[in-house]
């Protein structure tokens, strides 16, 4: 049995957070900055609360008689209960036999096209751990995305605006952000096991490492963009939180609308509606928050039974990377245009340059990670490059087909030039056997018809665009001007056939006829 280790650096990090941003507040309110003191006590109190209400409903404590916890649990002390415990269960395995265990059947990895499905005996004690750290898996990402990554940006800001970082107030960012990078690293593992629960997945330390330098560079370079562009439009920083922050709220539930699937009702059977409805709002409300700083790999369906989506939607993380990489440049942009003489003390274009390259080396570790490192890859239906680049293609023929310039004007302009020797009628192997060869190479009267025809179907094509178009436009001029000469040309180049060489042509069109209509006779 493994070491509860995620279970001791989840509650460090929660312990460690919450003991620097009190003792920050106490700073600001000596300070007299009772605006910064609010708002770090609201990122530290209302992430911890909803952190306490997750472990009481995973762990039911309100249908058991525990009334001790649900004491700790008021005075926020849940985790640090729950972390003891669990290392109790931990020690306590192998010192007294357990009556009752259950059998578990995973099926390992595909090798050669083949899985083995294996069978485990799973103990009372192993079972009450996989609950601890399932409960302190999603209490991590609670406490990074709804309390930690809003507290980085709030203190960010309060640097930028004092131009200096104090002792407290930099031990406050460091351990946000390793708060957040854990988080989201949890977040990926969540997800993958949630995925493949009917494999055994063994992830290794070099996707540890590729997860955690793709987070670090997302998640921090997000946070300063957010930062440098409040810091000079500040009416304007709201409508773009609010817009990136409700687009993911109402993403999911637009498409539960969409799929008109019945509403959950499995979620826990003592919810009532109203209560299955808040959970789910704050489950989409979670969503928003991951990916307001980054791509969350949870994927939230309201219409699957376990609320998450499990197929590889490689289009869908393919859009949401570009789109931020465009949102942060267009941020990043303005803020270089509107920056005022506050920031003489840096050089802004370089800047620019490193947020810009910073998020593209996020992007990197996050295709490595997929392509390499991913310990279901072999599960994939398609790779990550081969998603990516058919979307990129995608992405590329819709913007071609949407642009008026990449639209045909017609079959006559975009062309060349129509000449009689293009027209030239291939030689009939019905005909009769006096026909000379060198009749077949010319035109006749047929091919003079229907060059006459295409030609001037053409030329009033153009001449309808031109009506309907703008008057002196010299270009649709020119055109017309072009095809009335080839047509004079080309009933010159006719005109000039010698009148033999049409008889004789008609001659041997008429014996053609002629063989044709004893043919039909004769059957």
């Amino acid at each position: 049995m493994r070491l509860p280790s995620s279970i001791f650096v989840s509650v460090s990090l929660f312990t460690a957070e919450t003991t620097a941003a009190l003792y920050l507040s106490s700073t600001y309110r000596s300070a007299g900055d009772q605006i910064w003191q609010g708002l770090t006590l609201l990122f530290t109190l209302v992430p911890s609360v909803l952190v306490q209400l997750t472990l009481t409903f995973i762990h039911r404590d309100l249908s058991r008689d525990r009334p001790l916890v649900l004491l700790l649990h008021i005075l926020q002390l849940g985790p640090i209960v729950r972390c003891l415990e669990a290392f109790c269960i931990y020690g306590s395995v192998g010192r007294v036999e357990e009556p009752y265990v259950s059998i578990t059947r995973k099926k390992q990895m595909p090798r050669g096209g083949q899985s083995e499905e294996v069978e485990r005996q799973v103990g009372q004690a192993e079972g009450k751990l996989f609950t601890h750290r399932a409960a302190f898996a999603r209490t991590s990402v609670i406490q990074a995305f709804l309390g930690s990554a809003p507290q980085l940006t709030l203190q960010l800001y309060i640097c930028v605006l004092q131009q200096g970082v104090s002792i407290g107030r930099g031990t406050l960012m460091v351990i946000s952000l390793l708060s957040i990078v854990y988080g989201a690293l949890r977040c990926n593992i969540l997800a993958i096991k949630i995925k493949y629960d009917d494999y055994e997945v063994d992830v290794r330390p070099l996707a540890y490492l590729c997860i955690f330098l793709w987070r670090s560079f997302e998640i921090a370079t997000r946070v300063v963009v957010l930062v440098l562009f409040s810091s000079v439009l500040q009416l304007w920083v709201l409508p773009v939180v609010l817009l990136n922050f409700l687009v993911f709220f109402l993403y999911p539930w637009i498409l539960f609308w969409h799929s008109h699937s019945p509403f959950p009702e499995n979620i826990e059977k003592t919810l009532t509606r109203v209560g299955t409805t808040i959970v789910l709002c704050l489950l989409t409300f979670l969503y928003a928050g991951i990916n307001m700083f980054c791509w969350s790999a949870v994927q939230v369906k309201l219409n699957d039974p376990d609320l998450i989506n499990k197929s590889q939607n490689w289009y869908r993380m393919a859009v949401y990377y570009m789109l931020r990489f465009v949102e942060n440049a267009s941020l990043l942009l303005l803020w270089y245009i509107y920056k005022t003489d506050f920031y003489k003390f840096i050089c802004a274009p370089l800047l620019l340059l490193q947020l810009l390259v910073g998020y593209a080396i996020a992007i990197f570790f996050m295709l490595v990670f997929y392509q390499f490192c991913h310990p279901c890859r072999r599960l994939f239906s398609s790779s990550m490059t081969q998603g990516i680049w058919n979307c990129s293609s995608l992405l590329c023929l819709m913007c071609n087909s949407a642009s008026p310039q990449s639209r045909p004007l017609g079959k006559s302009v975009l062309e060349p030039p129509l000449s009689p020797t293009s027209h030239k009628e291939e030689p009939n192997v019905r005909a009769h056997d006096t026909v000379s060869d060198s009749t077949d190479d010319m035109p006749n009267e047929t091919t003079y018809d229907m060059l006459n025809e295409t030609i001037y179907d053409s030329l009033n094509e153009v001449g309808n665009n031109i009506c309907g178009g703008i008057n002196g436009d010299s270009q649709p001029r020119r055109i017309l001007q072009r095809l009335k000469t080839e047509v004079c040309h080309s009933e010159e180049q006719l005109g000039q056939l010698s009148q033999p060489s049409r008889l004789e042509h008609e001659f041997a069109l008429d014996e053609k006829s002629d063989d044709h209509q004893s043919n039909y006779n004769s059957s």
